[in-house]
């Protein structure tokens, strides 16, 4: 049972770097601009003018501008929203550079991903500890009565809500533990966690993103699968920082720990 899980897990990191080492994987962003900086719509580096409405944004092309939205060369107006999935999917690009639309809390902006960004071309591989069954536990979710709100800094330093629909609880090495976790539109439920290592010898936090539970609320707690978070990729990423009661007292050495 155990070689299966960690031949599993190797699987699991093998897609895990092939993922993040794509041409449009994280280390490619170079940059996030929101468009209430910029007023005249013009943004760093990114051609034609990018001016933020209410329910999206209006994107104007020149020919000189070589914008191309969704294969086609842009001379005129077009409006967009926010880009679902991957940014390899994204509807604006130039060469083999692509625009991400996004909206965070009814503030637009534009991500700038480049395969020739220097923290992909450098990107040499994650340090993660080896399988070891130890770290997968079986845990159980409660679910709040309704979905909480709590406002936690991003790494971009502004503060934002981040939405909360229940705990999680688990044993781990004889101490009982509980995060605070988000629950995504399949079901899966997903933890921003600090432990005992963090900052030390794994990343300042990590994401958890343990299974749909089952209709009594259990699922399995696998800090095997602990995952770096995009902005330890690169700096333009917006992610949140543990909400409180995040931070666990117990060393997690497991899952991805730091950049190799």
């Amino acid at each position: 049972m155990t070689t299966d899980a960690s031949e599993d897990w190797k699987q699991w990191h093998e897609h895990r770097i092939e993922t993040v080492s794509a041409p449009y994987g994280p280390p490619a962003l170079t940059g996030t601009h929101w468009l209430e900086d910029y007023p005249d719509g013009r943004l760093p580096d990114i051609p034609g003018r990018w001016t933020a409405e209410e329910e999206g944004v209006l994107l104007t092309g020149a020919p000189e501008d070589r914008l191309d939205v969704d294969g086609e060369r842009l001379t005129g107006a077009v409006r967009l929203v926010a880009d679902v999935g991957p940014a390899a999917g994204a509807r604006v690009g130039t060469g083999d550079r692509r625009f991400v639309v996004l909206v965070r809390e009814g503030v637009w902006g534009v991500r700038d991903f480049d395969p020739a960004a220097v923290t992909r071309t450098a990107f040499k591989g994650i340090e993660a500890t080896p399988y070891d069954a130890r770290w997968s536990v079986p845990g159980h979710f409660t679910p709040y009565g309704e979905r909480r709100t709590v406002r936690v800094e991003n790494a971009d330093g502004r503060t934002r809500g981040l939405e909360l629909g229940g705990i999680l609880a688990f044993t781990l090495d004889g101490a009982d533990l509980t995060l605070q976790v988000s629950v995504g539109s399949d079901g899966s439920l997903w933890a921003v966690f600090a432990d005992a290592t963090s900052g030390d010898s794994s990343y300042h936090f990590r994401f958890l993103r343990p299974a749909a539970p089952d209709t009594e609320g259990r699922t399995t707690v696998d800090f095997n699968r602990a995952v770096l978070p995009p902005c330890a990729f690169a700096d333009h990423f917006v992610c949140p920082f543990p909400p409180p009661g995040n931070t666990l007292g117990a060393a997690v050495a497991a899952g991805e720990r730091t950049l190799s």
